[in-house]
């Protein structure tokens, strides 16, 4: 018999029409559906008639049912995986199912559709040539920190994913870590309460306080402009003359004018890396 096949199928992220021809077919013809949370796929199942048997493989199961998968595979049957919304294994369950298809030398299929970073990123009115995709961010305040602090000086646009009872407080991180910059802030994409906010961070986050928070929220923000940079390079001199011996003051006097920065900021700036480190 000779082996099945794995196809990775992107679903909708909110409104049932944003499917494609050939993922309806691709779910009609295989012997099984993979899913994240079957409850939630037989909403889009039931909607185009589509009855197959469903595998369930959502967090703590992923490992073991990633074994059940690819032996249905190996015994010749064709398995579609998808997820709740979007595409599998982008800041989604599915990872583990995909690596060891690639270990077992199954052929992977991919069937693109919708995303929910992309369907952002269109209409954000922020630069779309170059971008860096970071998903979800550490839900501690202290490493979300962190990591922030390590893409302030990325000069592409960043996205990010965010969850609604930490959009707040992950904004005003953002503003605290990269100052006032440009961003974009969509919520519910495609669906009946789509919203899209746009301006400095710090307007952003007034709308947001004084609105209804709910759904899924993409974050897209402007990239470091040179002087960003330029802070950054100056705040690891400042850290290396500091462990040489030099005080605080001292350091940031001599980085200052060597790179022809306010010594206030780069002071300011120094003590909240440490307050992160």
């Amino acid at each position: 018999m000779s082996q099945g096949r794995l196809y990775i199928v992107a679903t909708p992220i909110g409104n049932l029409e944003d499917i494609t021809l050939r993922a309806i077919e691709t779910l009609k013809k295989v012997d099984y559906i993979a899913c994240e949370d079957t409850e939630h796929s037989l909403k889009l199942l039931n909607h185009y008639e589509i009855k197959k048997p469903l595998i369930s493989y959502w967090s703590e199961k992923e490992k073991v049912r990633a074994e059940e998968i690819i032996e249905k595979i190996r015994s010749g049957h064709s398995v579609a995986l998808i997820t709740d919304a979007g595409t599998p294994g982008i800041s989604d369950p599915g990872a583990v199912v995909i690596g060891r298809a690639i270990e077992e030398g199954i052929e992977l299929i991919p069937i693109p559709g919708v995303t929910a970073l992309i369907t952002a990123l269109s209409i954000s009115g922020l630069p779309t040539e170059e971008f860096t995709f970071i998903g979800f961010l550490p839900v501690k305040q202290s490493q979300r920190k962190k990591k922030l602090l390590e893409l302030s000086i990325e000069k592409r646009t960043l996205v990010f994913y965010e969850a609604p009872h930490r959009i707040l407080q992950t904004l005003e991180d953002m503003l605290d870590v990269f100052g006032d910059r440009v961003c974009c802030v969509a919520r519910e994409l495609t669906k009946m309460f789509e919203e899209v906010l746009r301006g400095r961070l710090s307007e952003v986050i007034e709308k947001l306080e004084n609105s209804k928070i709910a759904g899924e929220y993409v974050i897209i923000i402007e990239g470091a402009h040179e002087t960003t940079q330029s802070f950054e390079e100056a705040l690891i001199e400042v850290k290396d003359l500091m462990k040489k011996g030099k005080g605080r003051k001292e350091a940031v006097r001599i980085v200052a004018e060597l790179y022809g920065l306010s010594k206030k900021e780069l002071y300011e700036k120094s003590l909240k890396m440490d307050e992160i480190q």
